[in-house]
């Protein structure tokens, strides 16, 4: 089974460290402050925006949080032609009226993050959107952006193969 930053093979690519993945967050919850938006729940797009939520939700000082699953890479390699939300299901009448903050590692294709947002705003949720990367075909622009890159992007999160047993 492939892992979703099986690129060793890669020369060109975009390495994103724990250390600077900490800086990250913290710029990208700086951005998010200074603009005057105030998110009552972050929602993370599960599972690449798990950590960036986490991180954003300790930054920005937000404790309500929910994550909503959705899956566009099926083996971590190949990507579906429609992203597919997947059980369990958020909430997603319980957050009428919330000013939500929609927190993804990365808008790819934009196609998940366009997903999502259409979801929640089609329950009447006020959304902003949140990634550390962005990229140039990417179907939405991100409300905030920590870096934009084309670049096949390594995340320190999914940069080894998953743990099996020892046998």
């Amino acid at each position: 089974m492939a892992y979703h930053a099986d690129s060793a093979d890669l020369v060109q690519k975009e390495v994103l460290t724990w250390d600077l993945f900490g800086t990250a967050g913290r710029e990208l919850a700086q951005s998010i402050a200074d603009s005057g938006y105030e998110p009552e729940i972050i929602i993370a797009v599960a599972r690449g925006g798990l950590l960036p939520a986490g991180h954003l939700s300790y930054a920005l000082g937000v404790k309500r949080s929910a994550a909503i699953n959705v899956e566009c890479y099926p083996d971590g390699t190949e990507t579906r032609p429609d992203p597919v939300l997947l059980e369990p299901m958020l909430d997603t009448a319980s957050l009428k009226g919330k000013r939500l903050l929609v927190v993804d590692d990365v808008a790819d294709s934009g196609r998940t993050l366009a997903l999502v947002l259409e979801l929640l705003r089609k329950q009447g949720a006020e959304c902003r959107s949140a990634v550390i990367y962005a990229k140039s075909a990417s179907v939405v622009d991100p409300d905030y952006v920590w870096r934009r890159t084309d670049e096949w992007i390594v995340f320190p999160w999914s940069d080894q193969p998953p743990v099996t047993a020892k046998r």
